[in-house]
């Protein structure tokens, strides 16, 4: 098997990348059915048919490999690799018109992320990682703030009505830390704390295809991203997240989070 971050793999995601934003661009801003799961999640015709291209590129590609998506489940593969699909992170974003719905891949090996691209199909930018090859837009490797402390941070906080809801004493205490303040939702936070334009992002409720990608983003541009309680990242539903610039702010921002 080819390593993990070889040249045709890496090739390969990205062209994976500009199917999907060739097909969920086709669907942006135009007349949808939208339905709604379970979970009250919404789901467009979009969603679907921009991960079955992705779906149909990956088994062409990598037949033995094993494939999760939002949409359609889960196809065990014949190895121990698992490509994982959020075909569009931010549907409620993209059937409003808003630009800042995301398109997330990632490939597990044993269970380890190895590569990840977040991209934002309506902005033209593409972000990849690969583990212990960096984070990069493009031609420019991505590192994170060196911010260090809670009172000079830009914060984003995303899904702030749910925090709300259900954590309210923790909401509080996030409103009245950090410099800047921003609600925000879906991938583009992160992307921007990779690219050092912001400091840190709690996030709340989201479930594997919504994390792993972003969260090799992060961890390859420098930064730190776990749960409220501090553990990695794994596989688990409903997982509420936090990351940050540095591990002196992420140790500040979980202490916020931990009743």
């Amino acid at each position: 098997m080819l390593p993990v971050t070889s040249p045709d793999i890496t090739k390969t995601a990205l062209e994976i990348a500009a199917r999907a934003a060739k097909v969920s661009l086709d669907y942006f801003r135009s007349s949808l059915n939208v339905e709604f799961k379970a979970d009250e999640s919404p789901v467009t015709r979009a969603d679907r048919a921009t991960e079955q291209a992705v779906r149909d590129i990956i088994a062409k590609n990598f037949p033995d490999d094993g494939i999760f998506g939002e949409e359609h489940g889960t196809v065990a593969g014949k190895n121990d690799t698992l490509w994982v699909i959020d075909p569009i992170d931010g549907t409620r974003s993209f059937i409003t018109g808003n630009p800042l719905f995301g398109f997330l891949l990632t490939r597990l090996v044993g269970g380890l992320s190895e590569l990840s691209i977040v991209a934002l199909p309506a902005l033209n930018e593409t972000y990849l990682a690969t583990r212990d090859g960096g984070a990069w837009l493009g031609k420019t490797r991505l590192n994170t703030s060196a911010q260090t402390n809670l009172d000079d941070c830009a914060l984003y906080v995303n899904e702030g009505e749910k925090i709300w809801r259900d954590n309210p004493e923790r909401f509080g205490r996030l409103m009245s830390a950090s410099r800047i303040f921003r609600f925000g939702y879906d991938c583009y936070p992160y992307a921007q704390l990779a690219a050092g334009h912001i400091d840190g992002v709690v996030d709340f409720g989201l479930q594997p295809y919504d994390y792993l990608a972003v969260g090799l983003l992060v961890t390859e541009a420098g930064g730190v991203i776990t749960d409220w309680q501090g553990n990695p990242p794994g596989m688990e539903n409903d997982t509420n997240i936090v990351a940050a610039a540095s591990p002196e702010l992420h140790e500040q921002l979980l202490a916020l989070l931990t009743d």
